[in-house]
């Protein structure tokens, strides 16, 4: 099974903030809080394809769980002012039954089948992007509570988050972590209808332009990861507009979309995708 970071919870008491770190090996049951030891998941395989992304959207920040600084197993925290133009690859773990129905650091009552997660020094709350880096994967999450602890981990993610993301069955994976500015979000979706139907089909006058401009949706040490996001862009698109194209110097698999007859159409399509987890960025070939 996997290893779980203690969590900390903040409860105000008149003017101090009170502190309180939860280890994940208390040396008795009495010790701690929480009635189990070690942390686990749920007894048999759980389907959260029907659990959707958390939605961004902009609140004011927790009043509980922001103090500018704390401290946990002796190393001191600094919570950010913001969250803006937060970006960080690493490794991310979850947790699971230990923490279910517990407070969460910012008050709420962690619920390992929501699409939340655990962060050390974003503000509470902040909604981010994580995103798998070996298979492609991505999710929405709501940053609502601190940790993970141990060295080398970057976020926590919720058994439902973690399971989409396919790190359930490892403990831990790596990922790319992108804080979501809630107002952009939300003038993306406003967009969306309209941005489908230009990204749904490239004409054949547009093919015709010869362009050289393409977007660049994956990129996989692993045939089997770059075979399933072409499959999953073929639903989008028509099969002429995707391609999968093996480098053999690098080893590595790439899967794109195009050609497209302008930057413009470029940014509609890249924008559509990024509302279903997949990240694009746009090149040029010779």
């Amino acid at each position: 099974m996997f290893s779980v970071s203690p969590k900390i919870h903040f409860i105000t008491l008149t003017s101090a903030v009170l502190l309180q770190a939860c280890s994940s090996t208390p040396t008795s049951h009495s010790s701690s809080r929480y009635h189990v030891k070690q942390d686990y998941g749920p007894s048999k395989s759980v389907d959260v394809s029907h659990v959707k992304n958390a939605v961004p959207r902009t609140v004011p920040k927790s009043r509980y769980g922001n103090p500018k600084q704390y401290k946990v197993l002796g190393k001191w925290y600094s919570v950010r002012d913001s969250s803006k133009d937060y970006a960080e690859t690493g490794i991310a773990s979850w947790y699971g039954k230990k923490f279910h129905g517990h407070r969460t650091s910012n008050g709420e009552t962690y619920d390992m089948y929501a699409m939340t997660a655990a962060h050390k020094t974003l503000p509470l709350p902040t909604y981010v992007r994580v995103t798998h880096l070996e298979n492609g994967r991505s999710v929405i999450v709501k940053v609502n509570d601190r940790g993970p602890f141990h060295q080398g981990r970057i976020i926590d993610l919720s058994y439902s988050a973690a399971k989409k993301l396919g790190v359930t069955a490892t403990g831990t994976g790596k990922v790319k972590v992108v804080a979501i500015d809630p107002e952009t979000f939300q003038k993306n979706q406003s967009y969306q209808p309209k941005i489908k139907r230009a990204a749904a089909l490239t004409t054949k006058a547009q093919l015709q332009a010869k362009s050289k401009l393409y977007l660049q949706a994956g990129a996989f040490s692993d045939k089997t990861n770059a075979l399933q996001l072409q499959r999953r862009l073929i639903r989008i698109f028509s099969p002429q507009q995707i391609h999968s194209e093996f480098s053999a110097d690098q080893n590595i698999y790439r899967v794109r979309i195009g050609p497209l007859a302008s930057a413009d159409i470029a940014d509609k399509i890249s924008t559509q995708l990024l509302d279903k987890g997949i990240t694009t960025k746009k090149i040029t070939l010779d």
